[in-house]
């Protein structure tokens, strides 16, 4: 079955994106249904986004589920055979949905297709070997990144014991580890270069909360890190995996202690709990102070 603006619904998960969101909304086609999950709990924010657009359903999560249990609750409410995942920071070209509807037609069997970044010198893929890039056509890929991927509903559903996302991951990494069990599945992961987006990269959530959010991603980049390698290779291969970080934000800590630099300071000492906490099991906790 291939891909229609009827079978398809759009999930946003979002946290503090008031600037951002409706930039994202309003370069979706009106017929495309919207599912906006929104993690701050904004009722003010739903009721604008519902009364400006009838295509859009707001849920408001009542606390903040991070990314992977966002998605996953989108997904929960919605009966399309196809979900678009963006984050709010994402705007699509006029014709991203029709590409991808086209490629649809042409490779049914996939069990995630993906836009291209229009910035080159951040692609959102890894591919499997490095000649397999075509710039028209679309192509094979190991992963994709999380801002922009396209599920194939129907066709994961059947696989025997398969679930979305690990809702173990709060930020990062819940697209590496849905693409690698994907992988082991032997579902195919496909970009399609003439379907483009734009990512502001980073910008998701309102600039006044700037220091709060870095900390919030440190942390989890190192909790993240290391669960999804204790997941897939073990214990042992994790700590040799994470052991540069944990020696090299040990030594950032001490020095930005000694010379008085607060943000940066706390930038590594957020990394360092993150990291432990992944190490001795404890589950991805920490929230921004907003």
């Amino acid at each position: 079955m291939s891909i229609t603006r009827q079978n398809l619904s759009v999930i946003i998960v979002s946290y503090k994106s008031d600037y951002v969101i409706e930039n994202c909304i309003n370069s979706i086609h009106s017929e495309i249904e919207i599912v906006v999950v929104d993690n701050s709990n904004n009722d003010q924010l739903k009721e604008k986004i519902e009364t400006k657009y009838k295509n859009v359903k707001y849920i408001l999560s009542k606390e903040n589920l991070g990314m992977g249990a966002g998605n996953n609750l989108g997904i929960k409410n919605v009966n399309k055979d196809f979900v678009l995942i963006l984050n709010p920071d994402v705007t699509l070209e006029k014709s991203s949905i029709d590409e991808m509807i086209i490629a649809s037609q042409e490779i049914e069997n996939f069990g995630i297709i993906a836009p291209l970044s229009d910035k080159s010198e951040y692609p959102n893929y890894t591919l499997k070997k490095m000649n397999d890039f075509d710039p028209i056509k679309p192509f094979k890929v190991k992963s994709v990144d999380g801002y922009a991927m396209l599920l194939n509903l129907k066709k994961l559903k059947k696989l025997n014991g398969f679930y979305f996302f690990d809702e173990n991951f709060f930020l990062y990494l819940e697209n590496e580890d849905l693409c690698l069990r994907l992988e082991k599945n032997d579902e195919n992961i496909y970009i399609v270069p003439k379907s483009r987006i734009h990512h502001l990269g980073g910008k998701a959530v309102d600039p006044k909360y700037k220091n709060e959010i870095e900390y919030l991603r440190n942390w989890h980049w190192m909790w993240s890190k290391f669960y999804f390698n204790k997941k897939h290779y073990g214990y042992l291969i994790a700590l040799f995996k994470v052991f540069k970080n944990l020696i090299s934000a040990k030594i950032k800590f001490f020095y930005y202690l000694i010379t008085f630099n607060t943000f940066k300071r706390k930038i590594y000492q957020m990394r360092l709990l993150g990291l432990m906490s992944s190490m001795i099991g404890k589950n991805s906790y920490y929230r921004p102070n907003i």
